[in-house]
């Protein structure tokens, strides 16, 4: 009677703890949460005063005694304390005052994670409020999420491009036979747009305007039209605010070192996979997965470098929390996934 009663009032949780967003899927309802992993916090006594979208809306426009922190980077935990008052409040957002029982939750995290990042993770879900914490690799929840057959002797690559890492893992009979992890990704993307107007234009801007106009005219592969958007900053000379119109080929150029790198790591992933399993990739091509997929033309970069189908997914941006998700309704089958 009372594991009964324990079932009713508790939630079981899967989290993608995302270095640009964090997604939260309760068992039963779905994907209930899908905010920016970002906390503004009181310098002086250290207070959360904003979590999720509310604190983005301070990204750069915070007074002296406001910090607005992003505690997840590269896909891991840099800061410890911010992290805990991060899951804090979205468990207790996600769990409609059900608090006499602690939830037990799925984290998806890199897989090129270490055992002390592992720890970290573990100890911020644990300190935050959860019972019970399992972990599962990106990538492998992100072929769940798909509906990839992870569990059959068949070869499935999948390229998760999120905001801290890439992850390129070639997945058969329910583990990751070669996989590779590199810290480069959306966030690195962003630093290039910037560093490439600091540079070319003496233009300073914030991440989040180099975020817009990658989304707006990015891209990886020339279009059939290029584009052109405005872009304001502070000239770094003048020091007063500046606005420059900036074409999609500049943009392409600013992020060519990233977006090279993402490519040389799918190129190395390939060169490891067993001749068996690559048969079954060169048959039924790779999937693209995370928020990066989403930028222009990378699909047809990675199909003309590899010669392969490239197959970005539908809505690619909820793949791993669906993942976890599918993994949390079946906990018994895919049980050899988590850590």
């Amino acid at each position: 009677m009372a594991f009964r009663f324990a079932g009713i009032i508790s939630n079981e949780i899967g989290i993608d703890l995302g270095t640009a967003n964090t997604l939260v899927y309760v068992k039963g309802r779905g994907i209930v949460l899908n905010e920016p992993s970002i906390v503004a916090v009181d310098k002086a006594t250290g207070r959360p005063l904003a979590v999720g979208t509310d604190a983005r809306e301070m990204v750069g426009r915070t007074p002296g005694e406001i910090e607005t922190i992003r505690p997840i980077k590269d896909g891991v935990i840099a800061n410890f304390e911010v992290t805990e008052e991060m899951l804090r409040f979205f468990i207790k957002k996600v769990q409609k005052g059900k608090f006499l029982v602690r939830p037990r939750i799925i984290i998806g995290v890199p897989s090129g994670i270490t055992e002390v990042e592992k720890r970290a993770v573990k100890d911020s879900a644990e300190r935050a409020g959860a019972r019970e914490i399992h972990l599962i690799a990106e990538p492998m929840a992100a072929a769940i999420g798909v509906g990839l057959p992870i569990e059959e002797p068949l070869g499935s690559m999948v390229i998760d491009i999120g905001g801290g890492t890439s992850e390129i893992a070639v997945i058969a009979l329910s583990g990751i036979v070669t996989n590779t992890s590199i810290r480069v990704a959306g966030d690195e993307m962003d630093q290039a747009i910037i560093q490439y107007l600091k540079k070319n234009y003496n233009l300073l801007i914030g991440e989040r305007t180099a975020e817009r106009i990658k989304w707006q005219i990015g891209s990886a592969y020339p279009p059939k039209e290029e584009m052109e958007a405005p872009v304001k900053g502070r000239d770094l000379v003048a020091a007063i605010p500046k606005t420059i119109v900036i074409s999609s080929e500049e943009i392409r150029e600013a992020l060519s070192e990233p977006v090279n790198a993402i490519v040389e790591a799918v190129r190395i992933s390939l060169e490891r996979t067993p001749p068996e399993l690559a048969a079954d990739i060169i048959d039924r091509g790779i999937i693209m997965t995370g928020g990066g997929a989403l930028l222009r033309g990378l699909d047809k970069r990675l199909r003309d470098e590899t010669g392969l189908p490239i197959n970005v997914i539908e809505d690619p941006l909820t793949c791993v929390v669906r993942g976890t998700g599918k993994v949390l309704e079946d906990t018994g089958a895919y049980s050899k996934v988590l850590f």
